[in-house]
């Protein structure tokens, strides 16, 4: 772990980290077995009797939303240990996961990357001021660091700080504010897909995780949201541990440091991040070992489940009509009293932010089919419009474009209502709401997507023209629709985190006492799908679920926030649609008559690699300055997994044009001739800072258009 690391934690600190691992994980296992067994009991009851779910979606879903595509990539400067800049290389493929280079040239050879970053609960700052106010806290006696250590004040002006309260941080500067702004809104994006860690794909493993975890915390006195519930299973487990633990070890270690205020925090991160690690890797080992065992007895826990489905059922519907009759009268009493008051002005706070975002995705959506409309009209053929919808296709997932709609619901606040309710921050929410806008952009180009896929046949501009604006029509309808849908969900979900820990949280001391005798009521047979801790929470989520439904529903018969009514049937709605997605996508590359040989091997043979299409281009300008000014690396630096070394490296030329092909495989070690790329004039008007819709006076040629690349130059 290094010097300084080891001379801080010695066995004794090794020790007290396992042991504070172990308990945890001891505590958390047999919560987890216990609701493995009742997260299959429902699913597989779902499976049988399946759900009254809501309306049923307009929009078609993509399967796979990022196939053959990276984010973004390009070079930073950024801030190692030895108090020194270089030059990284970084890529964002599609998994967010930053793999940091040594150069453009270090990732064309296929080199290994000097680190990764997967950026689960980090938080993106662009002001060396706010990244200070954060650190002070940190450690006891660095309150006021004085501008921070010289070491920060970077060779560019524009800095990128990924600050965590457990791991090592992440120091970058870019050469120019529009590639701040790019950058910014690109790590944004990678912290938001990894906090949302856990698959809603499976049905069992994770809401057994995620209520295993809610009742460990509720055990320990927390019954509201948390912040640092992202990530995979093994970083929300870790993040349990080191809540305790890291202040137990600050006050071990804190009285050893020594230096000045900066050195002594530098030191200490340096500890608390290989603490960070050393945990994170000893829950991985614990819930792989709970999981394994869940999954070894999974097979005849569901075979016990579908033989006495009926009889079990009818037994948790008797206990649950008894659990009834003692906390319902308590619960209406505490509903009437300190929910209902507040129903109104919480869900106000939330639609406003939130629907100001869908409806700026709305208009986004909206803009780019005109583009593609004008470009149409103006060079009207189906390779013009199969060359548009290539960068359409990525709309959801770019970045750049998407932050107009992001920023809409940052202002998200709940002032005043945190304390009261045990809300942790407000950006738990507005970082769901984010990911549902990305999904529901998704789900409108695709649809759009398949639908103008089925209809383009050699025709003239005007009847191309036509065609789109049918089909823009038709699926503008089903975007409003599933938005209504999507948003209601949304609200009744965040009312329901928002007010039912509170009422655990009350109710629980005076129901403690007779819960436990209604265990005496459930057949042996069936206590491992029968939890009475379950049916107490059920019976309380229903008691406020009435008041939370009825709310949204008068926001709705309203027409606030233009939330269609629950009797509202799309009239246009059709069943063949949902016959479209097919499991491959649209190859819309081959559409626009790209040759064969552009998607193959260096000379064309028989060798063909895949080619990675990026969503957001970097734009490089000459005569940027140069960020690196240090010298090559020393040769006795040691490689960090997380935080990366590198030394500094010339971009090749072209390398940070507007359009580039990212390649899965390595280029032969014949050198290979790059085409001639657009000059820069050319290229700035594919910025991505230029969002579209900008202008409408004249339709924008198919290849200008903001941050999509165009196949125009290859590596």
């Amino acid at each position: 772990m290094g010097g300084v690391v080891s001379s801080y934690l010695d066995e004794g600190k090794r020790e007290i980290i396992t042991e504070r691992t172990r308990a945890v994980m001891v505590a958390f296992a047999p919560l987890y077995e216990q609701q493995y067994a009742v997260a299959l009991f429902n699913h597989v009851r779902f499976d049988i009797e399946g759900g009254g779910g809501g309306p049923q979606a307009q929009l078609l879903h993509r399967k796979v939303p990022l196939e053959n595509k990276s984010i973004f990539s390009g070079s930073l400067s950024q801030h190692l240990e030895n108090k020194k800049w270089r030059s990284r290389f970084l890529l964002v493929p599609d998994s967010y996961t930053i793999s940091l280079y040594d150069s453009k040239a270090a990732y064309d050879r296929r080199l290994q990357p000097r680190g990764s970053v997967h950026c689960a609960g980090y938080t993106v700052l662009s002001s060396v001021e706010e990244y200070l106010e954060l650190c002070s806290n940190i450690l006891p006696g660095t309150d006021a660091l004085d501008g921070g250590p010289p070491s920060l004040k970077g060779p560019g002006r524009f800095p990128l700080l990924l600050w965590h309260p457990y791991a090592r941080h992440l120091l970058f500067t870019a050469a120019s504010q529009e590639e701040q702004s790019s950058w910014l809104a690109v790590l944004q994006d990678c912290v938001r897909h990894a906090n949302d860690g856990l698959s809603e794909e499976d049905k069992v493993q994770t809401p057994a995780f995620t209520d295993a975890v809610r009742l460990y915390r509720q055990a320990q006195g927390h019954y509201g949201t948390w912040e640092m519930m992202c990530g995979g299973a093994a970083q929300i487990l870790c993040n349990l541990v080191m809540e305790d633990l890291l202040p137990e070890l600050r006050e071990l270690i804190s009285p050893r440091l020594k230096g000045k205020p900066h050195e002594r925090l530098r030191h200490w991160m340096l500890v608390r991040d290989a603490v960070y690690s050393l945990v994170q890797g000893q829950c991985q080992a614990h819930y792989e070992a709970v999981v394994q065992k869940c999954e070894a007895a999974s097979s005849s826990l569901e075979a016990s489940i579908r033989t006495d489905m009926d009889q079990i059922i009818t037994a948790k519907d008797h206990v649950t009509n008894k659990i009834r009759e003692v906390v319902l009268p308590k619960a209406e009493k505490l509903l009437k009293v300190s929910i209902q008051p507040y129903i109104s002005s919480v869900l106000d706070a939330l639609m406003e932010p939130t629907s100001r975002g869908f409806s700026e995705v709305r208009q986004l959506f909206f803009r780019e089919l005109v583009d593609l409309s004008k470009n149409t009209l103006n060079q009207g053929s189906k390779e013009v419009v199969a060359q548009h919808m290539e960068k359409i296709s990525v709309l959801a997932f770019h970045p750049v474009k998407m932050q107009s709609c992001y920023e809409k619901v940052e202002p998200l606040s709940l002032e005043g209502l945190q304390q009261r309710f045990d809300v942790c921050s407000p950006s738990v929410f507005v970082q769901r709401a984010q990911i549902l806008m990305r999904q529901h952009m998704d789900h409108a180009v695709y649809t759009f997507e398949q639908i103008l896929h089925q209809t383009l046949e050699p025709q003239g501009p005007n009847e191309l023209c036509q065609s789109i604006q049918r089909c823009q029509d038709r699926v503008m309808k089903k975007f409003d629709f599933d938005s209504s849908s999507v948003r209601k969900r949304f609200f009744r979900e965040a009312l329901l985190q928002i007010f039912t820990p509170y009422m655990l949280k009350q109710l629980r001391p005076c129901c403690a006492s007779e819960l436990p005798r209604f265990q005496e009521l459930i057949f042996e047979d069936f206590s491992r799908f029968i939890l009475v801790e379950n049916i107490f929470e059920e019976v309380v989520l229903h008691s406020i679920m009435k008041d939370i439904t009825m709310a949204v529903k008068e926001a709705a018969l309203q027409r606030r926030h233009h939330l269609y009514r629950d009797s509202v049937v799309l009239s246009s709605s059709d069943s063949a649609l949902q016959l479209l997605g097919g499991p491959a996508p649209i190859d819309w590359a081959a559409e626009a008559g790209a040759p064969r040989e552009e998607l193959g091997g260096a000379g064309g043979d028989a060798q063909r690699r895949r080619r990675v299409k990026q969503v957001v281009s970097m734009i490089q300008v000459e005569g940027s300055p140069v960020l690196c000014v240090e010298g090559p690396e020393e040769p006795g630096q040691n490689r960090v997994p997380v935080e990366v070394q590198s030394a500094p490296a010339k971009e090749e030329e072209g390398g940070g044009g507007a359009s580039q092909w990212m390649e899965e495989e390595p280029p032969s070690n014949q050198e290979v001739s790059e085409e001639a790329c657009p000059p820069p004039e050319e290229l700035l008007s594919g910025a991505p800072e230029s969002l579209p819709g900008a202008t409408t006076e004249a339709p924008r040629p198919p290849q200008g258009d903001s941050g999509f690349l165009s196949p125009t130059c290859e590596g």
